[in-house]
C-alpha cells in the first residue's frame, strides 16, 4: 500500500514538472505576443502618421518576425536525437555488465565492446564513457540530461527558455533563434526610439499608446543587451567547434586532455553546424552534416578518420558515435559514468 502511495506521488511530481517546464516558454511566447500587438497597432497604425513609413515598418518587421517564430518554434519542436541502436548494450552483454561485481573485469568488457565503435574520448580517468541509466556507451561529444533522461548526441546544454535539450539536431534552429532574437530586438529597439523622443518631449499627445511605446523601448533593449552577450559566445563556440559543456569541462582522448580536438579552423567550424550550402545557412532548415555519431578530428590522420579526409560515414560495421568535445593526435576510446 505504502510503495502505491510513494509511486502514486512520483508520478504526480513528475507530471507537475512537465507542466511547470513550460513555463519560461509561456513567458516568453506571452511578451512576443503582447511586443506584435503594441508594435503593430499601438505604434504603426496609431502613433505612426505617414502612410508610407507604416508599410515601410509593417513590411520589414513582419520579414523578421516570421524567421524570429519559425526558429524559436524549431527550437522547441525538435527532439533531440539519441544515440542508435549500435551504442546500446545487448541483452547479453547488459546481463554479464550487471552480474561482474568486479570493476576492472567491467571496464575491460566495455573496452572490448567500444573497439567496434567509432568512439574516441574518455573518461578523466581514462575509462569508455559509458551510461548506466541508458544503458550505453557514449557516442563522441554525447551525453545525458537529467532533465530530458535521455543521452543526447553532440549536447551543448537544456534550455528552460525552449524547453529542449540542445544538440545536434537543433544547434543550428537555437543559434538561429538568437541571431533573430537580436535583430528582432534591435530593429523595434531603433525604430521606436524617434518615437519614444516625441513623447519624452511632448510633441505627440498624451494616449494608451503611449505607455506601450515607452515600455516596448525598454522591453526591446532590455532583452537585446542579454540575448547579444548569449549569441556572441556562442559564436565563440562555433568559431572553436565548441558546445558548452566542452568549453566548461576539457574532453579527454588517450593521449590525455585537449582542448582544440575537435577545431577544424574557422570555416570548417561553421560548416560542422549549418553544412556547406551556404543558401541554408539562414534558414531553419536541417544541413549540418553527418548524422550526430562521430566527427572529424582535427589531429586524426585520414585513415584513422575518414570523416576528415572525404566526410564520408563509418562503414555499417563500425558505428557512428559522438561524445566529448574535443580529440587529440593519437586518440582512442573513451568511457564516462
Amino acid at each position: 500500500m505504502r510503495r502505491g502511495w510513494k509511486m502514486a506521488l512520483s508520478g504526480g511530481l513528475r507530471c507537475c514538472r512537465r507542466v511547470l517546464s513550460w513555463v519560461p516558454v509561456l513567458v516568453i511566447v506571452l511578451v512576443v505576443l503582447w511586443s506584435y500587438y503594441a508594435y503593430v497597432f499601438e505604434l504603426c497604425l496609431v502613433t505612426v502618421l505617414s502612410p508610407a513609413e507604416k508599410v515601410i515598418y509593417l513590411i520589414l518587421y513582419h520579414a523578421i518576425f516570421v524567421f524570429f517564430a519559425w526558429t524559436y518554434w524549431k527550437s522547441i519542436f525538435t527532439l533531440p536525437q539519441q544515440p542508435n541502436q549500435k551504442f546500446h548494450l545487448s541483452y547479453t552483454d547488459k546481463e554479464r555488465y550487471e552480474n561482474e561485481e568486479r570493476p576492472e573485469v567491467q571496464k575491460q568488457m566495455l573496452v572490448d565492446m567500444a573497439k567496434k565503435l567509432p568512439v574516441y574520448t574518455r573518461t578523466g580517468s581514462g575509462a569508455v564513457r559509458f551510461c548506466d541509466r541508458c544503458h550505453l556507451i557514449k557516442p563522441d561529444r554525447c551525453h545525458h540530461c537529467s532533465v530530458c533522461a535521455m543521452c543526447v548526441l553532440k549536447m551543448d546544454h537544456h534550455c528552460p527558455w525552449v524547453n529542449n535539450c540542445i544538440g545536434f539536431s537543433n544547434y543550428k534552429f537555437f543559434l538561429q533563434f538568437l541571431a533573430y532574437s537580436v535583430l528582432y530586438c534591435l530593429y523595434i529597439a531603433t525604430t521606436v526610439f524617434s518615437y519614444f523622443i516625441k513623447y519624452w518631449r511632448g510633441e505627440l499627445p498624451s494616449v494608451r499608446s503611449k505607455f506601450h511605446v515607452l515600455f516596448l523601448l525598454f522591453v526591446a533593449c532590455m532583452f537585446f543587451v542579454s540575448l547579444v552577450i548569449l549569441f556572441g559566445y556562442h559564436c565563440w563556440l562555433v568559431s572553436r567547434n565548441k558546445t558548452t559543456l566542452e568549453a566548461f569541462c576539457t574532453p579527454v582522448f588517450t593521449s590525455g586532455p585537449e582542448k582544440n580536438g575537435f577545431n577544424l579552423g574557422f570555416i570548417k567550424n561553421i560548416q560542422q553546424v549549418f553544412g556547406d550550402n551556404k543558401k541554408l545557412w539562414l534558414i531553419p532548415i536541417g544541413s549540418s552534416p553527418g548524422d550526430g555519431h562521430s566527427f572529424p578530428m582535427r589531429s586524426m590522420n585520414e585513415s584513422q578518420n575518414p570523416l576528415l579526409a572525404n566526410e564520408e560515414p563509418w562503414e555499417d560495421n563500425e558505428d557512428d558515435n559522438q561524445d566529448y568535445p574535443e580529440g587529440s593526435s593519437s586518440l582512442a576510446v573513451e568511457t564516462e559514468t
